[in-house]
């Protein structure tokens, strides 16, 4: 039996027989101070294509990574796969890379500060963004259930932000409370202003929690009608995705710093869906390694 006194316990840090970390099968060593997180393991590959050099090649289930280097800077690209359920494995198991001996299973006594860069896919709730645009989060709203199961989630969460919303969706009971968390300003401020941001809702799922409907019929059929007409301060909603809620909110309660930047590929509102998808990935991609690495 393990036993130790003030540390992790195999229970809550699991590794595999190597020592890796469980899911991810990564070792400390293995990931840059920056890294990239994008849901589908297929993008890893297109984001390293543009590596100068590729150093560490993983994969485990959906969580693929490749850490190697772009005009000099080491960078990681890692898949989350599709949710925010996922990404509180990846976020977790990467601050146990960082910040934990994984050998003595103790804090380590230096914190190490991860940069996080999501790269996604979205569609836009307002007809003035065009399809092809690149929407920058300032803020993530979750919808989903992820950041309320930790102490101190109200630290990190906009709860007046929060309230508003809440009034003026008029929200529903059954629904999951939200939580709006904001972004890293230093990353948030990588990438020119002309960038299209706002807040980002961050979906439990993809069909009846962003409003689509095929043979079900949804709890509330104005909920999009809503997210489009709200306004704080000097901000609306701009997009739907899965993850950056978590990843925000993880992020600082963590001691990192997060920010996504995704193309829109379609347009809730006007209904319309982009022509060239893996095009307008590919830039997006280009787009942010050049602006991640252009830093002073």
């Amino acid at each position: 039996m393990f036993f130790c006194d003030m540390c992790f316990e195999p229970s809550e840090l699991i590794l595999n027989g190597d020592g890796s970390i469980f899911h991810l099968r990564l070792f400390p060593g293995d990931i840059a101070d920056t890294i990239i997180l994008v849901g589908d393991p297929n993008r890893v590959e297109m984001v390293s294509a543009f590596f100068d050099s590729i150093e560490i090649r993983r994969s485990n289930r959906e969580f693929v990574t490749h850490t190697g280097s772009f005009r000099g800077k080491r960078i990681t690209a890692l898949s989350t796969g599709i949710g925010t359920d996922n990404v509180d494995i990846v976020l977790n198991e990467l601050d146990a890379l960082a910040n934990i001996d994984l050998d003595e299973r103790r804090m380590k006594t230096i914190h190490r500060t991860l940069r996080l860069l999501r790269i996604g896919t979205t569609g836009g709730l307002q007809k003035d963004i065009p399809i092809n645009s690149f929407i920058l989060s300032r803020y993530a709203a979750g919808f989903d259930t992820v950041l309320n199961f930790y102490a101190d989630r109200n630290k990190v969460a906009d709860l007046a932000m929060e309230k508003a919303f809440m009034e003026h969706a008029d929200w529903p009971p059954l629904f999951a409370h939200p939580y709006f968390v904001r972004s890293s300003d230093d990353l948030f401020r990588l990438f020119p202003p002309e960038t299209h941001s706002g807040i980002t809702i961050s979906a439990p799922g993809f069909y009846g929690p962003q409003g689509r409907k095929l043979r079900l019929q949804l709890m509330d059929p104005k909920l999009n009608d809503k997210l489009e007409n709200f306004r704080y301060r000097d901000l609306r909603i701009t997009n739907y995705e899965m993850e950056s809620s978590a990843l925000f909110g993880l992020a600082k309660l963590l001691g990192h710093e997060a920010v996504t930047l995704c193309a829109m590929i379609a347009n809730r509102s006007s209904r319309e869906f982009t022509e060239d998808y893996k095009g307008i990935v590919n830039k997006l991609i280009k787009f942010t390694l050049e602006h991640l690495c252009s830093e002073g």
